[in-house]
């Protein structure tokens, strides 16, 4: 949470991953494991809220619930929240996370995910919802991803693309602008980053090195 008041103090935008805990409460958690940042074994997905309310992270601060994050946020800034779920089981997490932001109709939020059937979820059941595709070539192929960015744009119709830093400049992002759908990029961490993605994209998201 002290990295999400510095970006709202600083007049940032927000990004953050969600998953669902076993009994469907949406929390703010990037890996699927708990170990690298509460020290316990086994996933996020296996427990429940309460088990999961009461797990330290390194900075003493607790997992933070996607809905306290909203209330805290209360509109100030664009927040982009990636919908972590692997597979075709996406309904869960789906729910839960439309659920918290139902009381944010209006709000400068948009929704993400490499799951294209995460935003067809969306899609299908909150069509005003802005979706984005999240795609990296990363360790594919050349015609494997080719054939994995076709599929996911024809299944998710995202009104975004946030493509991996490391892929620009890239045909797919050109083509996908050229077409006036805006790409973001991620995780901009360097000033040399920074300035290709000026030329190759819309929007950064990025961290900022400590001071």
């Amino acid at each position: 949470m002290a990295a999400f008041e510095a970006a709202i103090a600083a007049g940032c935008g927000i990004e953050c991953d969600v998953r669902a805990s076993r009994d469907g409460v949406a929390y703010v958690f990037h890996d699927a494991m708990l170990a690298r940042m509460t020290g316990v074994t086994g996933s996020l997905g296996e427990r429940d809220a309460a088990d999961l309310d009461g797990l330290a992270l390194p900075d003493g601060g607790t997992i933070p619930r996607l809905a306290a994050l909203l209330e805290r946020y209360g509109g100030a800034v664009p927040l982009l929240v990636e919908i972590k779920a692997r597979g075709r089981a996406v309904m869960p997490v789906c729910t839960v996370v439309a659920r918290d932001l139902a009381a944010w109709r209006g709000a400068p939020v948009a929704i993400m995910s490499f799951n294209p059937l995460v935003l067809h979820w969306f899609g299908q059941r909150s069509p005003q919802m802005v979706r984005g595709l999240v795609v990296t070539q990363q360790r594919k192929g050349a015609m494997r991803g080719m054939i994995a960015r076709a599929l996911a744009l024809w299944l998710g119709k995202p009104d975004f693309l946030a493509c991996d830093i490391r892929d620009l400049p890239s045909p797919f992002a050109t083509r996908a602008r050229a077409k006036g759908r805006p790409v973001l990029t991620w995780t901009v961490r360097s000033e040399d980053e920074r300035a290709r993605a000026a030329v190759h994209a819309d929007q950064i998201i990025f961290e900022k090195p400590h001071d």
